[in-house]
C-alpha cells in the first residue's frame, strides 16, 4: 500500500503562489500515476494535475493549465503541485491521489491523502 501526506496548505490572497507537497511511502513508484485533485463546496471533485512517475508526462485541466505546475522528486518520493496566480476560484481541499496503473484523471485512484485547505482571499 502507498501512504499519501500532503502538506502546504493555507490562506493567500489572490495572484499569490503555493506549493503543495504529497510525500508517499510504502513501495516504489515505478508504474504509478499520481495528481492533485480539488473539491469545493458544491461542485463537483476535479482532477487539476496528474503525472506518470516514470516518464514524467504530465496532465492538467483546462481550470489551472498554464498556471499550476506538478513535478516530482523522484529521491523523495514526492510529487509538488506549485500553484501560481491563484484566484479565489480555486480555494478547495487538495487532494494528493495514486494509482498503481491507470492514469488518475481517467479512473478513481486506489490511494488517496487526507486532504489540505487551499483558500485564496480577494
Amino acid at each position: 500500500q502507498v501512504q499519501l501526506v500532503e502538506s502546504g496548505g493555507g490562506l493567500v490572497q489572490a495572484g499569490g503562489s503555493l506549493r503543495l507537497s504529497c510525500a508517499a511511502s510504502g513501495r516504489t513508484l515505478s508504474t504509478y500515476s499520481l495528481g492533485w485533485f480539488r473539491q469545493a463546496p458544491g461542485k463537483e471533485r476535479e482532477c487539476v494535475a496528474s503525472i506518470r512517475w516514470s516518464a514524467g508526462s504530465t496532465y492538467y485541466s483546462d481550470s489551472v493549465k498554464g498556471r499550476f505546475t506538478i513535478s516530482r522528486d523522484n529521491a523523495q518520493n514526492t510529487v509538488y503541485l506549485r500553484m501560481n496566480s491563484l484566484k479565489p476560484e480555486d480555494t478547495a481541499v487538495y487532494y494528493c491521489a495514486a494509482d498503481p496503473q491507470v492514469r488518475v484523471e481517467t479512473k478513481t485512484p486506489r490511494y488517496w491523502g487526507q486532504g489540505t485547505q487551499v483558500t485564496v482571499s480577494s
